[in-house]
């Protein structure tokens, strides 16, 4: 089992000054702030901030524990990923030292728990975790939580452990908009001393994923060339080294087009599709639909859902989950959505 205190290894360079505030992580910004300036002391607990891969919950809930441990002296802040609490408890059970083990965490004034989703299927890690979630609620510890969906889809998980995740604060964490992706941008070139023009800020910002690791990686892509070749970045330079990041056919799809295309192959009218009819065949094709959005466009899942009648992301969420899921099990469905998407492209 791991000896070093978890808190040490805390990225520092996640804090809420480097962290790029827009309209898809404002409200998750604000109660993060609000839980790191008086941790404990708020109904945000427990906080749980979710949302796809990349778009900044890691870098969000460490720098609560990076405010905390500088803000208020002999804080014992812990962090660490579900898969870390799960591989630490399974080596504390080998040398019996589990008592030592959950002492430890208990201990903590914050405890951060990424990904924790991860903690499907593993029955005794659940329980160990449930009673110290318990402990720390009890005693007025503060508990932050990252996952990559909202509680109310975490499968795998006990009903408890979710009751507990739902009795806090749920935010979410959006894709971000084009100006949102310009500031990152342009906050990681300053990061890197990186002289990008706004004429390259706004195509890497236009053209690369929403995901924030992949435009963050785009500036370190042309930083790396610049350093190489010793030359200045253009727009055509740009271009020619970040070509395998673009995915051009996404900004020529509509999600009027895939709506069109989808209910023709399942032959159900548009309309019944956009109203709430929740009879199965139309609400499978309304699925498949919202699918083939998110596979084929940049819009967010709170966009895709607004041309579907103002539908919540949460239901568009669980669309493209439920989807995936049978492509995966189901050959005869998967090549009849293959089949829509090459009719797109």
């Amino acid at each position: 089992m791991q000896t070093d205190r978890p808190h040490s290894r805390l990225n520092k360079s996640y804090t809420f000054e480097k962290f790029i505030v827009g309209p898809n992580s404002k409200f998750a910004h604000g109660a993060a702030m609000a839980v790191a300036e008086s941790p404990g002391r708020t109904r945000f607990n427990p906080l749980l901030v979710y949302g796809g891969v990349g778009l900044g919950k890691t870098h969000l809930i460490q720098s609560i524990g990076n405010y905390v441990m500088e803000t208020i002296e002999g804080s014992i802040v812990t962090y660490m990923s579900s898969d870390e609490f799960h591989v630490n408890y399974i080596e504390s059970l080998k040398t019996n030292t589990v008592q030592s083990f959950t002492t430890q965490i208990r201990a903590s004034d914050v405890l951060l728990i990424d990904d924790v989703q991860s903690f499907a299927g593993h029955e005794g890690t659940q329980e160990v975790f449930f009673h110290i979630f318990n402990t720390l609620y009890q005693n007025g510890k503060q508990i932050v939580l990252a996952s990559d969906r909202p509680p109310v889809d975490l499968k795998g998980l006990e009903e408890r452990l979710i009751s507990r995740f739902q009795s806090g604060l749920s935010v979410d964490i959006q894709p971000p908009d084009l100006e949102t992706r310009v500031a990152i941008l342009n906050k990681k070139a300053e990061d890197e001393n990186l002289s990008l023009s706004s004429e390259i800020l706004n195509y890497i910002a236009e053209n690369v994923s929403a995901n924030i690791r992949e435009i963050e990686g785009a500036v370190i892509k042309l930083l790396s060339h610049a350093s190489v070749n010793h030359s200045d970045i253009t727009l055509d330079l740009a271009k020619t080294v970040l070509k395998d990041n673009i995915k051009t056919e996404k900004t020529r799809i509509s999600i009027d087009h895939i709506i069109e295309k989808t209910a023709a192959y399942y032959n159900i009218p548009v309309n019944n599709i956009l109203e709430k009819n929740k009879r199965k065949e139309v609400a499978f094709c309304r699925q498949v639909a919202m699918y083939i959005s998110k596979q084929m466009t940049n819009h967010t899942l709170k966009s895709i859902g607004m041309y579907f009648n103002g539908r919540d992301h949460s239901t568009v969420l669980h669309a493209v989950q439920l989807i995936e899921n049978l492509i995966k099990k189901d050959g005869t469905a998967a090549r009849n959505i293959e089949h829509i998407i090459s009719s797109l492209k």
